[in-house]
C-alpha cells in the first residue's frame, strides 16, 4: 500500500466551538513524506503535527508554535486516521478547527469530495511492540500489541442518561463512518457559565453538541446511538493517537481517558524505542490489513 494524500484542494467553513467565530478551513494535497501540517493563515505560521507540538489538552487537543496555536484538531484527525491520509496541509484562518455538527461526519464528506490520491512511496505505520499505559487515579489509557487496530473505551458518569457505557471498534474506514463518525461531543448545561467565563465553549449550541441538564438530553432529536457518548470518546482517542503522525497498529483500551491522558500515552510510546516500530504496512503480519482502508 502506498502513501496517500487528497486528490484536490477543498474548503469548508464553520463555527469554532470555543471562540464562537466563523472559520474557513482549506485542505491541500502535499508530496510524499511531508506528513500532516497545519497552517495558521492569519499569522502565516506552519505547525507540523507532532507530539512535541501539543501545547494544551484541557478541553481539546491544541498544537502550537511561535505564538500561533490551533485548537480542537482531534475530530478532523480521526478522519485522517480512518481514511489513511499520510500527507496533507490544513490551513485555517483562526485559532481552531470548525466544530461542524460536533461529530466528524462533515469531515468525512469533505474528504470524499477531495478524493484520495496514491503516492509513489510505501505507507508506514506505527506498530506497538510492548504494552504502554498511563494512569490518572482510576482513569487510564493503554496500547497493547495486536495484529489489528482497535479501540475499546468505557466511561462512567453519574448521570441518568450516560451512567456506564462502552464500545469496541475494530478499525475499518467503512465501519468508522457507520459506527464512530456521527457520534457528537457532549456537555452539561451546568458547566456552560463557568466555561464561558474562561472564554471557552462560546460557540457551543445544540446544533453542534449533545446538551444535558441534570436529568435528560436537551436536543429534540435525541441521541444518534444509545452509547453515543462512548463512541465519541473513541472518535477523540483516534484523533489524539493520530498526533503521532502514523496509523497505530495495536489495541487501544481506556477507561474515562481524556485528551490529557491520551497525550501522555503518545509521549509514553516514544519514551522507549522498544515500545514501537515504524514499518511499511506491507510488512505487517496481517496480509489483508490494507483492505481496512478501502
Amino acid at each position: 500500500m502506498l502513501q496517500r494524500t487528497i486528490a484536490k484542494a477543498v474548503e469548508a467553513t464553520g463555527i469554532g466551538i470555543h471562540k464562537g467565530r466563523p472559520i474557513r478551513m482549506m485542505l491541500e494535497p502535499t508530496g510524499v513524506d511531508k506528513g500532516i501540517s497545519f497552517y495558521h493563515a492569519k499569522k502565516e505560521i506552519e505547525i507540523p503535527l507532532s507530539v512535541g507540538n501539543v501545547v494544551n489538552t484541557a478541553m481539546a487537543t491544541v498544537i502550537g508554535r511561535s505564538q500561533a496555536y490551533i485548537s480542537t484538531i482531534e475530530h478532523f484527525l480521526s478522519v485522517l486516521y480512518a481514511y489513511g491520509i499520510d500527507n496533507i496541509r490544513i490551513s485555517v484562518d483562526g485559532d481552531e478547527i470548525p466544530v461542524m455538527d460536533g461529530s466528524a461526519i462533515s469531515f468525512c464528506l469533505l474528504l470524499d469530495e477531495a478524493g484520495v490520491r496514491m503516492q509513489q512511496q510505501p505507507k508506514r505505520v506505527l506498530k506497538i511492540k510492548k504494552t504502554v499505559e498511563v494512569h490518572d487515579g482510576k482513569k487510564f489509557a493503554r496500547l497493547e500489541p495486536s495484529v489489528e487496530s482497535s479501540f475499546q473505551f468505557r466511561i462512567a458518569f453519574p448521570h441518568p442518561v450516560i451512567q456506564e457505557q462502552s464500545h469496541l471498534y475494530h478499525f475499518g474506514k467503512r465501519s468508522f463512518v457507520e459506527e464512530i463518525a456521527r457520534a457528537r461531543t457532549f456537555g452539561f448545561a451546568k458547566d456552560i457559565q463557568s466555561l464561558q467565563s474562561r472564554n471557552l465553549a462560546l460557540g457551543a449550541s445544540l446544533q453542534n453538541a449533545i446538551g444535558l441538564d441534570s436529568r435528560r438530553v436537551l436536543n429534540k432529536e435525541g441521541l444518534r446511538f444509545e452509547n453515543e457518548f462512548a463512541r465519541h470518546k473513541i472518535l477523540d482517542a483516534m484523533g489524539d493517537m493520530m498526533v503521532t503522525g502514523y496509523h497505530i497498529v495495536g489495541k487501544y483500551v481506556a477507561f474515562a481517558s481524556s485528551h490529557q491522558l491520551n497525550h501522555a500515552l503518545t509521549k509514553e510510546i516514544f519514551s522507549q524505542s522498544g515500545n514501537y516500530e515504524i514499518m511499511p504496512i506491507h510488512a505487517l503480519e496481517d496480509a489483508c490489513y490494507e483492505s481496512h482502508f478501502a
